[in-house]
Parts: C-alpha cells; structure tokens; sequence
C-alpha cells in the first residue's frame, strides 16, 4: 500500500542520503567513492562528484546556501566541493580514517569524527583550518556527530556506547551520558528546534532525550522498542517532531509516533542494510540508503489511511474518525479536540 521508488546509480553501498532544495533533489554518496546529486522527478543522477576519495565515503552533507557539499571518507581526508563545478574546494587530512561530519546550520563549521584516538575535530568550513581538536573523546570509534539547530553544541555518539554533547563556547564537554544504551550507539540526530535528541543502537532501541532541561540525563523522555529485529543503524526526525524514521541491519526501514512513543508502520524492501534514512520537508517522502547500492523513496502521504496503521491508533486510543473530505478513515492525533477535526491531513 505503500508506493516506492527504487534509485540505481551506486555500484557499492550507499552511506548517507539527504533530501536537499527543497525536497526536489537527493544527496547521497558511497562506499564506490561517488557522492550523486539526483532529481527527485526525474529518478536519476543530474551530477556526480568524483576521481577525488581514493577509499569509500562515509558520509555527505550540504551546506544550508545549497552552495558547497562536506565529505568524510575511510582515506583519512574530510573534502568540500562546490556544488555548481562539481570541483574540490579544500581537503583536511586526518590521522585516521573518517567516520562522520556535519555542517553547523549557519554554515560556518564542520564538525568530523576520526578512529584515530577516537578524536573529533571542528573546522572553520571556509579557510579548513582547524578551530578545534578534541583527542580521546571517546574511548571508541565515532559514529555520528552533528551541530544542533543552534550551532551552539555538537552530540557524538560511539561504539563505547556513551552520548556526548560537546560546547562550542567553552570547548568542553558539557553532558556526557554513558549509561543511555547497552550496546553500541550507531547514530543521532536533532529536532529542528533543537529541543530533543535522537539516538540509535544495536540494542535494538530508540531513545530520545530532552537536552534543553538540566536534568535531562537521567529523564529519557521515550525509548522506542520493538520496531526491529536487529541492531538499529539510523534514525531522523521530521521537521514537526511528530515522527521520527529509523533503519535497521534487518534490511527494513521503521515509522514511529514520537508522541505515542510507538511504532506506526514497517517498510520493507531493501535487500540488505539500510544505512541511512531521512524524511521530506512536508513528511510525504521517507529516503532510504542501503548496502544493497540503491536509495528508496517510499511515498507515506496516505500512510494513516492503512489499516494496520489505523488498529495501531485504535489499539493506543487515538480516534478514528472518517474524513468528510475524501471519506477515508483517519487517526485523529489532537488528543484534546479531536473531536473538532472533520478532514484528514490531506484534505484540511
């Protein structure tokens, strides 16, 4: 019930995947050492930045002007390329291979993970120099690390299972949660106001954290179990928070109701790791990389529609409620008024 689209241009895994300019284009890239710019309407590659990573990429990120795009890559080297030429700008050399970066969202910082003593670095991301090095910030590898909406801190996360937020105005650690998961913690990401955070695990759970309270360390707002088989790879919020997606190493993508703290819907189809996710602006698109060398787009515009999704509300207590509109059920999520409601999303 869920149509999808199947993206082919990669020839080995694909890493990281981002929906850019306004949801019309996607960002990936690959351990083939190619980072790929596509037409969303068009389900194919429009440019191709290449020749440049002699070992695979891990990740990719756009700055916010849509100008410039930030790779990492296990041949040690953290590189940006302008957008329009498609050329190399600068090139940082790490001691170790490259896990992860991010671009702060006033674009003037990328923040980049390295295996050699576990260090994490901050660069100025228009001279490459380098603003901060933190060595031995984990007593693991980094897997992820991402500026929050205000520029103000950086969250890391590790194979020695601990959370970090790291500040940028007093260089220094500022949290660090070392009890959050029980086994390794593969990714993180932000709301867009920077109020919660996100982790995933191989212990098969979500956890979001509320890092605008002092407190919030030992207050795990929700953990979000039971939507995987194994080990959890990536996890993204929607622009409202209301959802949040995650992929997992059981080849199958999960939607979650971050107000029920629940798992909506599975999507399945993916032959091999999901390794990335992400979700549209308008929350109509979900985006899924995978080890199997193709992205997905998968189309959840009439997902509250779907009967299993529908019993799920009914089963939590949400009311269902047929649309004048289009005459379709729907869960009605307003837990106060939901009476009130007549017309589903779609048709408001």
């Amino acid at each position: 019930q869920i149509q999808f689209k199947i993206l082919r241009g990669h020839s080995d895994t694909v890493s990281s995947c981002h929906f850019c300019f306004e949801d019309t284009k996607i960002l990936s890239c690959s351990y083939d050492r190619t980072v790929k710019l596509w037409d969303v309407e068009k389900d194919f590659p429009i440019q191709v930045f290449k020749e440049e990573h002699t070992s695979p990429i891990s990740e990719c990120n756009l700055t916010p002007d849509n100008r410039r795009v930030v790779t990492s890559s296990y041949d040690n080297t953290v590189k940006a390329w302008d957008m329009e030429t498609g050329k190399t700008l600068w090139t940082v050399d790490h001691e170790g291979i490259v896990t992860s970066c991010n671009i702060s969202c006033n674009g003037r910082y990328v923040v980049s993970g390295s295996d050699k003593e576990n260090s994490m670095y901050v660069l100025d991301a228009v001279s490459a120099t380098v603003v901060a090095q933190m060595r031995g910030h984990h007593k693991s590898a980094i897997t992820r690390c991402c500026f929050d909406p205000d520029n103000q801190r950086v969250a890391s996360v590790s194979y020695d299972k601990t959370i970090k937020l790291w500040d940028m105005v007093t260089r220094s650690t500022s949290v660090a949660i070392n009890e959050g998961h029980s086994n390794v913690i593969s990714d993180c990401c932000f709301t867009s106001d920077g109020q919660y955070l996100c982790t995933a695990s191989w212990d098969k759970s979500l956890k979001i954290w509320n890092v605008k309270t002092g407190d919030f360390r030992f207050l795990e707002r929700v953990s979000l179990t039971q939507g995987h088989e194994g080990s959890i790879s990536s996890c993204f919020f929607s622009q409202d928070a209301s959802l949040v997606v995650s992929g997992g190493y059981d080849k199958t993508l999960a939607i979650w109701d971050t107000d029920a703290g629940c798992k909506k819907l599975t999507l399945k189809g993916h032959w091999d790791w999901v390794t990335d996710v992400a979700i549209s602006k308008n929350k109509s698109w979900v985006l899924s990389a995978s080890k199997d060398s193709t992205l997905r787009l998968w189309n959840i515009e009439e997902m509250d529609h779907i009967p299993s999704v529908i019993e799920i509300g009914k089963a939590r207590g949400s009311k269902v409620v047929q649309c004048e509109e289009c005459e379709k059920p729907f869960l009605c999520l307003q837990r106060s008024d939901c009476e009130m409601v007549s017309k589903c999303v779609f048709c408001r």
